[in-house]
């Protein structure tokens, strides 16, 4: 298993950033992703603690489910089905206010479970998602800024 975190101060109020965050219904507008769909709802609210919802980066899909959610701080959630396939043992998604806006901080956990080249690829897959991440929250503060 591999952990990355990345940290990022955005200019934004915590709660719309949060909401940025959750709302899988706008993902399509960040770097990468095709396609995002919500298969079954939480509470509280539709994203909330027990959501499922599928994410399309093209070469990979991920199905993950939301395992913590308190607005505006903390978002967690567990990939459970993924191509490539994964082993995940989970990422969490913490927001802090400060006097510049909101730090960011997102952390997670994983390997690609694929036989004889997973530990070969999973320090890339990492890298992958690292930049993705970063570019993720450069997104969300442009648009929120």
């Amino acid at each position: 298993m591999r952990t990355i975190t990345v940290k990022r101060t955005l200019k934004a109020p915590i709660e719309k950033v949060f909401d940025v965050l959750s709302d899988h219904a706008n993902y399509y507008r960040l770097p990468g992703i095709k396609r995002s769909t919500l298969t079954k709802k939480g509470k509280p609210g539709k994203n909330g603690l027990g959501a499922v919802r599928e994410i399309d980066v093209g070469l990979a899909w991920f199905q993950e489910e939301i395992t913590a959610y308190q607005r505006p701080t903390r978002m967690d959630y567990l990939i459970t089905e993924s191509r490539p396939p994964m082993a995940h043992k989970g990422s969490s998604i913490r927001l802090e206010k400060t006097p510049e806006g909101t730090l960011v901080t997102w952390t997670s956990t994983m390997r690609l479970d694929v036989p004889l080249l997973g530990g070969l690829l999973t320090p890339l897959l990492m890298r992958k998602l690292e930049k993705g991440f970063a570019a993720t929250l450069k997104a969300i503060d442009e648009t929120l800024a």
